[in-house]
């Protein structure tokens, strides 16, 4: 056989662009440090500091914190001042790193990535074997890391953009229906409309029972527990109460039947409701989505979102970048007939969709 010839530019660029990579997945580590100690809450709104003075702000070992700040410049998630040698976070890195309401907060997401190491071995049985892994199966980083990661994105967007983005449903919910949000994880869609929304009622539904037990916990600290029920149930079975609306939040590609989820919403819809379904936003050919997001997506429907539904039986695996056109197919084979996109963001594609 030829020997390959070795492009050495080539070589050089790709080699520095998987360090960078191997940089990024060591900084998560940082993040997530920084996170977890308030780091990032004690230089939020502080000016430049110094390793001491930032270590006495949040209780935390001067030499330690020194090293973990210049990881921080060096990353760019700290400007670093030669001259007085500290170090401060700006107002658009706090919003990301230190204001754990924001939508766009980011330190909490690293517990998934985490979480996938922890399983791992998992993964590399179910590649060689061909078995699923059940959600209720990884490593409980997992569930906080995603409950983390889109509640605060949903605070940002459901109630200002996606509901009133889908015809007539804002009118209802204040009029009073009854709502089901399938795949519901520790509930944070559902306590977001039922404070907002005082005369509906809501029906949250998973299968993980952790994730329920903590939603109830939630609703009841919320203080609409009286209004919202959380139970375990599959999307296939939950009970029939004429929902006006039925939502699936970043849930449906995961499930092992899409088709026979949507067949069931089909079913326990009130006349004239409506499913909105929100999805990890993707084009529709791999060629379109060659980006940082759609990375991703792709590797955490490598080892979550596909292994979860070939866990389920399998029929269809749509994964976390179907694309709207198959999302469309699954609700068209189930019965419904109308299907449109009603709005996007960078992460994800709203849908509404009526018999």
């Amino acid at each position: 056989m030829d020997t390959p010839v070795i492009d050495q530019t080539k070589l050089e660029s790709f080699l520095m662009r998987a360090v960078g990579d191997l940089s990024a997945g060591y900084g998560g580590v940082m993040v997530s440090l920084g996170g977890k100690l308030g780091l990032y809450k004690a230089m939020a709104g502080a000016g430049p500091l110094s390793p001491r003075e930032l270590a006495a702000r949040a209780g935390c070992v001067e030499r330690y914190v020194s090293e973990w700040l210049n990881a921080q410049a060096a990353g760019g998630y700290v400007e670093y001042h030669a001259a007085s040698e500290t170090y401060e976070l700006s107002p658009e890195q706090a919003v990301v790193l230190a204001d754990e309401d924001s939508p766009v907060y980011i330190p909490n997401a690293w517990n998934v990535p985490a979480s996938m190491w922890f399983d791992e071995d998992k993964a590399i049985d179910a590649f060689r074997t061909g078995n699923g892994v059940a959600w209720g199966d990884h490593h409980g980083r997992l569930y906080c890391g995603v409950a983390s990661f889109y509640r605060n994105a949903y605070r940002g967007s459901l109630l200002p953009e996606w509901l009133p983005a889908l015809d007539g449903v804002v009118a209802q919910l204040a009029a009073g229906i009854a709502v089901a949000d399938v795949g519901c994880g520790y509930g944070h869609s559902t306590l977001l409309m039922a404070q907002a929304f005082p005369k509906s009622r809501f029906h949250g539904f998973d299968t993980h029972a952790g994730s329920i037990d903590e939603a109830k916990r939630l609703a009841a600290d919320a203080g609409v527990a009286a209004r919202v029920t959380f139970d375990t149930a599959r999307a296939v079975d939950y009970p029939d109460r004429g929902y006006g609306l039925i939502c699936f939040f970043d849930c449906l590609h995961d499930l092992g039947d899409p088709v026979a989820a949507a067949r069931h919403a089909a079913e326990v819809l009130a006349p004239g409701g409506t499913v909105m379904l929100v999805e990890p936003f993707a084009n529709d050919r791999v060629e379109d989505n060659i980006s940082p997001v759609a990375r991703l997506y792709y590797s955490a429907s490598t080892t979550l979102c596909c292994a979860h539904a070939v866990s389920e039986g399998g029929h269809l695996v749509l994964g976390a970048q179907a694309g709207e056109a198959r999302l469309a197919e699954v609700f068209r084979k189930a019965g419904f007939t109308h299907f449109r996109r009603a709005a996007q963001t960078p992460f994800n594609l709203i849908l509404e969709v009526r018999r």
